[in-house]
């Protein structure tokens, strides 16, 4: 796993996270540069409002949020999905509209993408990275 370069987490990976997850625990302690996109917190936080405890849930994952690099959804991000979104069309191979917007905000930044979504091999230029993989 490359110890240098600009990681973007995925929703999948900062839930692992929350799980405790080894492999997750692992790699992360390696990497220095750690950014969020702002879609993945809007995700966190539907996910503690639905949850069966929303209070304590929000807390958690504000708590993450606290000291983290967000990355927002601006103008070249905006740019970037309405590209990356043509081009699944094209392709007819569509992917979850908050996934475009995560894989827009890595692709404009030139970050590697921390997930465990399969689907987002269908942007070719995309660099993701699995850390699904526990530990050797």
């Amino acid at each position: 796993m490359p110890a240098a370069g600009r990681f973007l987490l995925d929703t999948n990976i900062v839930i692992a996270l929350f799980a405790q997850d080894d492999a997750v625990r692992f790699n992360l302690e390696r990497v220095t540069e750690v950014y969020i996109p702002a879609v993945v917190l809007g995700e966190l936080f539907f996910g503690a409002a639905k949850s069966g405890r929303p209070t304590e849930n929000t807390a958690k994952v504000e708590r993450f949020a606290a000291g983290r690099t967000i990355v927002p959804c601006d103008l070249e991000v905006a740019r970037e999905y309405g590209r990356l979104k043509q081009l699944l069309l094209e392709k007819g191979r569509p992917i979850p509209e908050n996934d475009v917007w995560i894989a827009a905000s890595a692709k404009h930044h030139s970050m590697i993408l921390v997930t465990r979504d399969r689907h987002f091999a269908e942007i070719a230029e995309l660099v993701t990275l699995d850390w699904a993989i526990p530990p050797q």
